[in-house]
């Protein structure tokens, strides 16, 4: 009889239930566990069998000779593979020892779903039964929604054709959980199971319950005295859950978030001078619901410690350690600070670079004094030779000429090594826009100690820009924009553009040019050609809407002073027409048969601005950019200074001069400071004579939204306001208000103005970051002043003005009753009438008392015109706003309260602007 040797339970490791079934081998569910301490050791499942192990019992009989090996039940490998796994061999005697070590073999390679071994001691035939684990058919996840399958499933192990393992599905149980950990989510289970398929193949399916993101509930801090719980944390990342942070996301536990938070409670406490400082123990424990965190430090503040004896000792030739020790920040005294020295090196190490010791090395030296509580310090600058540039390369650039970049450089072959040069170089690259976001200019070692290699290794991005969007504005109602624009013109770093713009009051469109580098010249040089319509009709209150087309050319050509600054010249031609609706506020007053604008109608300033001109205009401006990001900045500054002078050639005739800065300063992450000023004055150089003003209405400078919110558009500055009577009561005429809804107002602009703006954004939290939610406070302030006053026009009370109508010879027109019969009540009602010239009928009807014709024309009701607006006195509104870069396009609404305002202006509290792309 032969002998048999098995692995215990290891027979079926399937149990199929309605066609799925629990894996072998793993937990039913899989729970995600504390962070803080490490989870208990997984019960087996019942239905699932274990691991495949070599059978303890003595089955098989001793001291035959092995004559041959055979293997049964193979599929996908081949025979000779299967006994390659073992240490049983033909001629070895059979032994239950051995035996045992091929069982163990044959379970390691985890290949094997149930294997046996039998030997038949009469034939020396040893027998070899295997199942095979059979082949992944596909993994499946369900229940997965705040983590996609393209985040899972690249960090898992099993996949489809792969060999099923259980030690694999463990593993990827554990890895999916860590996934879950670090969305905050510690409550996540995962249940592994699978469905049998035929040809043994098998779906491998996920079910994930993700469960509620666990929040930071609440945080302890033990030990500290210094400092408040609030300042403490005020310094982490990890926030407290509460109705503020709703958009964070730092409010979910997460360990590395944890780790991070100590690495700065010590750097706050460093620098404040506690040297000794040490967090005794950091603790994270989860909530038995398993929904929020309870986080506890456990810390020692320590002494706090003073600078002792602080000095620079130099081992460079050109740095004179007692200079140096006389330029350092701190003094002896001073409170220890562990930032400021951290500074100090950086500084120390970037101005060793500028005079060309790029591997210069600064080496601070501490003694701690801990009798009188200050701290030694001396910062040893090792010898470091001199380097030199002894080659740029540029890699990477398949489309971009060489050219385009090696000019952006502030280094060249054969020159001492500067690190600000590198900076500089490494910033005007990337301000270039055609490569990765924060390239980096390499430094290598060249081919001796006092040799460098600057590499730019470049990856070029797409330069082109087609931008379609739609939107809607407060101000212009429905917007449409499209622009087409290469930055990087055929590789020669050129820029061509067209834009269109179309809303309700005005069109425009723009083709334009630039060349950075004029045959390879650092002078840039740029032309525009651009048509814009305009239509003041968004103006609800203006006595009269006007049109204003500008068809123009602008030429211009750009030199740079400094690396920060560069001048700009331009010329600019424009052919301007003004033109107002003649069949509304046109009339023949004086009846000499020619219609002109009436100042009644249409108000003085415009009927003056009617026309076709030409304008010719010089100018120069002088412009400093020290920003660190165009669209965004967080830093930095824009300063322009630009005087026009038009006359040189045209109609038009002035000198204009205006200057702007805006300033950012990043107070702490997220808050960022601004702080914009503008100032302009405009002068005529043509007298036009008394009581009118010499420019033109179109060439003034207006103020209003969006320049400063809470006020309408154009809504504040000089002003003709027409106010009209209460005739209600003939005898008690009263003068309607001025914001009344019958009040007419015409903008007039004036010569001067000045504008300043203060704003600080505020985060709400990465998540509403993420989101592109940027809420900010603001204060606007200024004024437009200094307008001819104009003549203005009072109606009389109650009859008001009559504009009668005239024919083509400029005979005013009368409606003359030819026929007429007296009614019922012996009222005289006219049967036949026509429009003549005579004031009189010189055959009136028998019924008429008179032989006066009624004159036809426009009766103005009694008003009262005011100049109202003219002063240089400040207006001041305060505000809160929020940019949110919606999924429908950018979005912007501000709510602004004016404070300081002045008669006649046009205040609004709310306004906003929406758009889309596509």
């Amino acid at each position: 009889m032969s002998g048999k040797a098995k692995s215990i339970g290891a027979s079926h490791f399937v149990v199929a239930l309605l066609g799925c079934t629990v894996l072998a081998g793993v937990p039913v569910a899989a729970l995600a566990q504390q962070a803080q301490s490490p989870a208990p050791p997984a019960q087996p499942d019942a239905s699932a069998a274990p691991t495949p192990a070599p059978a303890q019992t003595p089955a098989q009989p001793e001291g035959g000779v092995i004559r041959s090996i055979a293997v049964a039940g193979a599929q996908r490998l081949e025979p000779a593979t299967i006994v390659s796994y073992i240490q049983m061999r033909v001629g070895q005697n059979y032994t239950a020892a051995l035996a045992d070590q091929a069982l163990k073999d044959l379970a390691a390679t985890e290949l094997f779903s149930d294997f046996n071994i039998d030997f038949d001691p009469n034939t020396g035939n040893v027998v070899i039964t295997v199942v095979e684990s059979p082949v992944i058919n596909r993994v499946v996840l369900e229940g997965n929604k705040r983590l996609k399958d393209e985040k899972i499933l690249p960090e898992i192990k099993l996949a489809p054709r792969q060999i099923f393992t259980r030690s694999k599905v463990r593993a990827d149980v554990a890895r999916i959980i860590e996934l879950y950990k670090r969305q905050g989510r510690f409550a996540a289970t995962v249940e592994p199971q699978m469905v049998q398929l035929d040809q043994n193949r098998v779906d491998v399916i996920f079910e994930i319950n993700e469960g509620p993101k666990s929040k930071v509930r609440q945080i302890n801090i033990i030990g500290n005295e210094k400092f408040s719980d609030g300042e403490l944390q005020g310094e982490m990342v990890t926030k407290v859950a509460g109705l503020t942070k709703i958009f964070s996301s730092t409010t979910s536990y997460d360990p590395d978030r944890l780790a991070f938070d100590q690495q700065q409670l010590r750097a706050f406490y460093l620098k404040n001078g506690y040297v000794d400082f040490r967090i005794v123990s950091a603790v994270a424990e989860l909530t038995p619901d398993k929904k929020d965190f309870i986080i506890t430090f456990v810390v020692e503040e320590g002494e706090r410690y003073k600078f002792g004896n602080v000095e620079v000792e130099s081992q460079l030739r050109d740095f004179d350690s007692a200079v140096m020790t006389k330029a350092l920040p701190m003094k002896t005294g001073d409170w220890y600070d562990a930032k400021l020295v951290e500074d100090t090196i950086e500084n120390i190490t970037e101005t060793a670079g500028t005079f060309g010791y790029a591997f210069a090395e600064v080496r601070p030296q501490y003694v701690r004094n801990r009798e009188n509580l200050t701290m030694d310090l001396k910062f040893v600058i090792n010898e470091a030779p001199r380097v030199y540039v002894e080659r740029v390369d540029i890699n990477g650039n398949t489309l971009t000429q060489d050219k385009v970049i090696r000019r952006e450089f502030r280094l060249a072959e054969g020159d001492a090594f500067n690190s600000l040069s590198v900076k500089r170089s490494t910033a005007r690259i990337n301000s270039l826009g055609y490569f990765q976001e924060n390239f980096e200019i390499e430094q290598v070692d060249g081919s001796a100690p006092d040799r460098i290699v600057l590499e730019a290794n470049v990856q070029e991005q797409a330069t082109g820009e087609l931008s379609l969007s739609a939107g809607f504005s407060s101000l212009e109602s429905f917007v449409f924009q499209g622009s087409i624009r290469q930055n990087n013109f055929r590789g020669r770093g050129q820029t061509v553009g067209l834009q269109l713009n179309y809303s309700r009051y005005s069109q425009a469109f723009n083709v334009s040019f630039t060349e950075p580098y004029v045959f390879d010249k650092n002078i840039s040089a740029g032309a525009d050609i651009y048509r814009r319509d305009y239509n003041n009709g968004y103006y609800k209150d203006s006595t009269a809407t006007y049109d204003s087309s500008t068809t123009g050319f602008q030429g211009r050509l750009g030199i740079p002073l400094t690396e920060t600054v560069s001048a700009l010249a331009r010329y600019t031609f424009n052919i301007e027409d003004v033109t107002i609706d003649e069949n509304i506020y046109y009339a023949d007053l004086d009846g000499d048969g020619v219609r002109t604008c009436e100042p009644l109608l249409a108000g003085r300033y415009l009927c003056d601005a009617i026309g076709k001109r030409t304008s010719s205009i010089l100018g120069l401006s002088v412009i400093q950019n020290t920003l660190d990001n165009g669209a965004r900045p967080t830093r930095g500054q824009r300063a322009i200074a630009s005087v026009d002078l038009a006359g040189l050639g045209g109609d038009t005739y002035y000198v204009r001069g205006r200057a702007e800065a805006k300033r950012f300063w990043q107070l702490r992450p997220g808050f960022i400071f601004s702080l914009g000023a503008e100032v302009g004055y405009i002068h005529g150089l043509k007298d036009k004579g008394p009581d009118t003003d010499n420019v033109q209405l179109t060439d003034r400078f207006f103020l209003g939204e969006p320049d400063i919110r809470g006020f309408d558009i154009r809504g504040i500055g000089p002003r003709v306001v027409r106010r009209f009577y209460d005739t209600s009561d003939p005898n008690n005429p009263v003068l309607l208000p001025i914001d009344d809804d019958t009040t007419q107002d015409d903008s007039l602009g004036g010569h001067a103005y000045y504008l300043g703006r203060a704003e600080l954004e505020i985060p709400l939290g990465s998540g509403a970051r993420e989101m592109g939610i940027r809420p900010s406070i603001f204060a606007d302030i200024g004024s437009v002043f200094g307008v001819t006053a104009p003549e203005l026009t009072i109606s009389p009370y109650p009859n008001g003005i009559f504009l009668p109508s005239r024919n083509a010879d400029g005979d005013a027109l009368y409606t003359q009753i030819n026929a007429a019969a007296p009614n019922t009540s012996g009222v005289c009602v006219p049967t036949s009438t026509s429009i003549v010239t005579s004031p009189t009928n010189p055959n009136p009807p028998a019924c008429l008392t008179n032989n006066a014709n009624t004159a036809i024309g426009t009766t103005l009701p009694p008003f009262v015109e005011q100049f109202l607006g003219n002063s240089a006195m400040p207006r001041l509104s305060v505000g809160i706003g929020v940019n949110w870069n919606s999924p429908f396009g950018p979005f912007r609404i501000d709510f602004a309260y004016p404070i300081l305002k002045q008669e006649g202006d046009d205040t609004k509290r709310f306004s906003f602007n929406v758009g889309t792309q596509f």
